[in-house]
């Protein structure tokens, strides 16, 4: 009996031991949470969606004016790539810059691995493509193009996909083995200037500056090569003002169409994502740069560039029809929904805002400071291919 109530002893002790390890610790859930670009300070704030508040700012990531970033699978690390050429890896559950790297002179984005074991940037300066060891940002492999570098995006199988501004080509990069394989598909169009990758990883279509319509490549195919889509639509048609390059990325998928900013025209393009073709176009207040769709695909939210960048337009998909506009404020940069789409939040950098908005009635639900805010990232993105 007493050897029994000694081993009874041995398990409360135990068991209380274990219960004090773990309220000692700090428990951080990376679910809720997200990164806000400060351009001009070249700082992060670090964001809880449920609480619509400013948990952190991180500071020390240079020249942001034109940053973006992805997360780890784990939601707990932020690769940021700065216009400077930096790429700057952030511990959210931290709060802190844990390494950095200077990789070129100018840079224009990135992505990460499948895997997460792999990041990668794409550069206007030198050029060409850089990837690194997602943990200690070791170079794994130096891609040289001769050529800046547009539309790098993540690809099942551990690869990166990416497109040549000068040269019309788009080259896929595959590391799924030790020794890295690039196939190179010409003959994409004259200057694409963005691209962007479909959620099942399929589809890679780049948007075209210096000719009409847009090229598709079905990565699926042994032999990919270049589909052209709406070859009668684009800037091309005549000499049009374009006072920002939209982007793709900020592409929508409702239902079985495709939604892209118009390059130049006050539009956007429905797209059959089936066989390519036109469905529609449906007018709007000014020159589209994001046309981003709700979570649920029943609505499709677009920001324009200036001199009319203090608007928001909704599109119901059904009908293709604005069923609601308004002006958050000058400079309206980025939109980012939370993960159901209940809630949009949204940058107004001259406002100095983060303005947060219910997507079903349009009422403003909240708003946080923030120093010229641009991109919104929340950590849901960890988890969908292309972001």
């Amino acid at each position: 009996m007493n050897a029994l109530r000694g081993v009874f002893l041995a398990i409360a002790i135990s068991g209380a031991a274990f219960s004090g390890a773990a309220k000692a610790d700090t428990i951080v859930a990376t679910g809720d949470l997200g990164l806000v670009v400060e351009r001009a300070s070249g700082s992060l704030l670090l964001v809880d969606q449920s609480e619509r508040a400013v948990i952190s700012r991180i500071e020390g990531l240079g020249d942001l004016s034109h940053a973006s970033l992805v997360y780890s699978p784990d939601q707990r690390y932020a690769y940021v790539f700065g216009r400077d050429g930096g790429l700057t890896k952030v511990d959210i559950t931290e709060k802190k810059i844990v390494n950095r790297v200077v990789q070129s002179g100018n840079a224009i984005g990135g992505a990460i691995s499948d895997d997460g074991r792999l990041v990668a940037v794409s550069n206007y300066e030198p050029g060409g493509v850089r990837i690194f060891d997602a943990d200690a940002l070791d170079l794994v492999a130096d891609i040289p193009t001769g050529s800046k570098t547009i539309g790098l995006v993540d690809a099942p199988g551990r690869k990166f996909v990416f497109t040549l501004w000068d040269e019309g080509e788009t080259w896929i990069a595959d590391l799924s083995s030790r020794e890295l394989k690039v196939t190179k598909i010409t003959e994409i169009g004259t200057n694409p200037y963005d691209a962007l990758i479909t959620g099942d990883g399929r589809l890679y279509i780049a948007g075209l500056f210096g000719e009409d319509g847009l090229t598709a490549i079905d990565l699926w195919d042994p032999e990919p090569k270049p589909i052209r889509v709406l070859p009668e639509y684009g800037r091309g048609q005549k000499d049009l003002p374009v006072y920002k390059m939209p982007h793709l990325e900020g592409w929508a998928r409702a239902g079985q169409e495709f939604v892209l900013p118009a390059v130049g025209h006050h539009q956007v393009l429905w797209i059959d994502a089936g066989n390519l073709s036109e469905t529609g176009r449906t007018d709007t207040y000014g020159q589209p740069v994001f046309a981003m769709s709700r979570p649920d695909g029943r609505q499709v939210w677009v920001n324009f560039a200036h001199p009319l960048n203090d608007t928001i337009q909704v599109i119901d998909t059904v009908s293709k029809d604005i069923v609601h506009e308004f002006k958050p404020g000058k400079a309206v940069l980025h939109m980012e929904f939370t993960p159901r789409g209940h809630e949009v939040w949204v940058s107004v950098r001259d406002a100095g805002k983060v303005m947060i908005y219910d997507t079903r009635t349009f009422e403003k639900r909240g708003e946080i400071d923030a120093e010229s805010p641009s991109g919104i990232f929340f950590t849901s993105r960890a988890h969908r291919t292309g972001l």
